[in-house]
């Protein structure tokens, strides 16, 4: 860049240039050299062979990177699979060691993390540094608890001191992870970083608009010590790498559309290999009548705007008790209108730009149709160009026709509907009328009433008196979604074992279990049926005690 040409959008960040945005593009998986740097710059019409960038915040283009396909996908995995065996003859510990650096690594090359996930989502800073906080200590997490959950256990055997069972659990073979834009270094490093640590190699297929994220975190991981190939970046068009990757892994961790997680169940089934997708959702967050107003509505624009609404946990439908309805959304409309916008590379604003002029198209259209049918804009309802080109202003709905698109399809933008209710029952079952189920909330004053409703809504996970953080952050309590809003749990022990295959191996002490020679086989079967009762009898009366135990 010559000292005479404008500055741009990548000039702005603190830590970047735009040679580093190249820099990381060297680092996709690919089968065959990418074209020519000169070559690229001779083409008036650019290189075919690659995906342009843009940042959200200004619609500029910000670089490009190689347009994989399936021989790419094809030669990533296969060098995963060669890296990996090896991978997982290494003891759990010393792989937990590799997490836990790259968490350090992550905490420590913070900044420019945050301008690389600024850059390409439009983000405010605040939102980013939210998301980036939680890659190390999901990597804490994971490299404390992976070595124990994947240890060997013993069970009860057939027969208890004539027989033993004991199960071990080996990784899968390699990991394919498609991540979306939304959450770019949280969602593919929450499935890519127990697959590791689970003995696996991970083929990661980032969103086509949020890759640069990816490509620094394989060069910390890298750093960190993880072994070559083991941990490969294919960038391209979903369409295009994503069918390839899911016929060519042993399992796939997906994040996105429930439109989409159905097309990659489908063929994970048809390739017999296991998979775990979180999918869409249409949030509710459910206000009783007990609640303070005041403090439910900050939380209600943490629910709803964190992120700009492109947020899947994000709640969109809000149903109030008719006795604090009014109160409550005077108060929400108040805290809406204090919210700030901008994309700048500080920490003034609150929120940031929306990814894209189809998410933008998409949060219009919902708005609109509601005010077709009737609904009542409070506040918001408009495209804020003067603050990005994509944003828009955090918009409170009331009067919702059922049938409106915004009530029951995902915007994912900043809007929320707000619908009184007669009571808290019926909160919960205007709550369960959807096909969706992945995150709730309930706000209330008495915690333990709370907790119940939350038994009683259909939702992965449901939060009281906090709009998602209880849950997510709860890194030991795994986390999916109900319905159409996916499969299997990312978190916990469980977010490690999916990625692993049990085998169960019996001892018998006394050789074959089958019907002794020496004995009658009726008075054989009278034994066993009476030491099997009395066996029966032993545990129930050792449960009981248990229980009472347990109560006092």
């Amino acid at each position: 860049m010559s000292s005479t040409d404008p500055p741009t959008v990548v000039d702005d960040a603190p830590t970047l240039a735009a040679r580093r945005l190249d820099g990381l593009s060297d680092r996709v998986a690919r089968s065959r050299p990418a074209a020519d740097a000169d070559d690229r710059a001779d083409d008036p019409e650019g290189d075919p062979d690659a995906l342009d960038v843009f940042a959200p915040a200004t619609a500029e283009r910000i670089g490009s990177v190689p347009a994989c396909d399936a021989a790419d996908v094809e030669a990533a995995v296969e060098r995963a699979r060669e890296a990996q065996s090896a991978w997982a003859e290494t003891p759990a510990a010393e792989r937990a060691r590799v997490v836990d650096r790259f968490g350090d690594l992550v905490a420590k090359r913070r900044e420019e993390l945050l301008d690389v996930l600024q850059l390409e989502t439009g983000k405010s800073r605040r939102t980013a540094v939210e998301e980036l906080f939680d890659v190390p200590t999901g990597c804490a997490y994971v490299a404390s608890e992976a070595p124990d959950a994947l240890s060997e256990e013993r069970r009860r055997g057939v027969a208890p001191g004539v027989t033993t069972a004991t199960v071990t659990r080996e990784p899968v073979g390699v990991v394919g992870v498609i991540s979306p834009w939304n959450y770019p270094l949280t969602l593919s490093m929450a499935d890519a970083i127990p697959a590791l640590a689970a003995g696996n190699a991970v083929v990661l297929k980032p969103d086509e608009k949020t890759p640069y994220g990816a490509l620094l975190l394989s060069e910390l991981l890298e750093l960190a010590g993880l072994p070559d190939d083991l941990f490969q970046v294919v960038t391209g068009e979903g369409p295009t790498v994503g069918p390839p990757l899911i016929d060519a892994v042993d399992y796939v961790a997906f994040t996105g559309s429930t439109a989409t997680g159905r097309t990659i169940a489908e063929r994970a089934g048809r390739n017999l290999i296991g998979c775990s997708l979180e999918l869409g959702g249409n949030n509710p967050l459910v206000v009783c009548g007990d609640a303070d107003v005041d403090e439910v509505a900050r939380g209600a624009v943490q629910a709803c705007f964190s992120n700009a609404g492109q947020l899947c946990l994000s709640a969109e439908r809000i149903y109030v008790v008719e006795s604090a309805y009014d109160a409550f959304l005077d108060a929400f409309v108040r805290e809406t209108e204090a919210v700030t916008l901008g994309t700048g590379y500080d920490y003034d604003a609150d929120l940031g730009s929306l990814v894209d002029a189809d998410q933008l198209a998409r949060v219009e259209s919902h708005v609109a149709d509601a005010r077709d049918r009737g609904a009542t804009v409070e506040t918001g309802g408009r495209a804020r160009p003067d603050v990005a080109p994509y944003c828009y202003e955090p918009t409170v709905l009331t009067g919702v026709d059922p049938d409106a698109t915004v009530a029951c399809e995902e915007t994912f933008g900043p809007v929320a509907v707000v619908t009184p209710v007669p009571d808290a029952d019926a909160a919960v079952a205007a709550a369960n009328d959807s096909p969706y189920g992945l995150n709730a909330s309930v706000w209330t004053g008495d915690r333990e009433r709370g907790a119940e409703l939350a038994r009683e809504i259909d939702c992965g996970t449901v939060n009281v008196n906090d709009a998602f953080l209880a849950t997510w952050g709860a890194n030991d309590a795994p986390m999916g979604g109900f319905g159409d809003s996916g499969l299997g749990r990312r978190h916990g022990r469980e977010g490690i074992q999916r990625y692993t295959e049990t085998r169960t191996v019996g001892v018998s002490r006394v050789g074959p279990l089958t019907f002794p020679d020496r004995i009658p086989t009726d008075w054989f079967v009278r034994g066993a049926f009476a030491a099997t009762r009395i066996g029966r009898g032993v545990r129930r009366g050792v449960d009981a005690v248990r229980r009472r135990l347990s109560r006092r």
